[in-house]
């Protein structure tokens, strides 16, 4: 596995802490809002499930903004940064989202290699809210084993 790195200095990926209200009939949680400084303009929410076990990987966005949040399950999220010029060019930075002890939002710059494996018993759901519509020759893709990104998915959750 390649050296994961602090991801406090990951470049243009920022985490923050969501909040979850508890109430009688269930918690509300919230995600993302207009007002957010993370926040840009809205392209579309969509929800990936994810079974316990299951890779998703791997995926970057040419323009594409993303922002992730995981209200069901737990997933490990892993970014490769293979951008020109980026001062962490050639690391790995792993996340874990979910709740409740990870709820937060995840933001994922264009340009930047991803993908998730959920970890949690039951599968996860990861609500994704994109600052551009979602158009297939947008993105790129590459099998979970791509040696170019120095990771051991089977090392995850373990």
């Amino acid at each position: 596995m390649g050296a994961v790195m602090d991801c406090e200095a990951f470049d243009g990926v920022e985490l923050v802490e969501l909040q979850q209200i508890e109430t009688e009939g269930g918690s509300v949680l919230h995600m993302l809002r207009s007002d957010s400084p993370l926040f840009r303009k809205f392209g579309e929410v969509y929800f990936s499930e994810v079974y316990s076990g299951v890779v998703k990987a791997w995926k970057r966005h040419k323009e594409m903004t993303q922002h992730f949040a995981v209200p069901v399950g737990k997933i490990r999220v892993v970014l490769f940064d293979d951008r020109e010029g980026s001062k962490t060019r050639g690391k790995v930075c792993e996340y874990v989202l979910g709740r409740p002890d990870n709820y937060a939002l995840l933001r994922i710059p264009p340009m930047l290699w991803y993908g998730f494996k959920c970890i949690s018993e039951s599968p996860a759901i990861v609500a994704n809210c994109t600052d551009l519509p979602h158009v297939p020759a947008e993105s790129e893709r590459a099998l979970p084993d791509d040696p170019q990104f120095f990771y051991d998915w089977d090392e995850v959750g373990k």
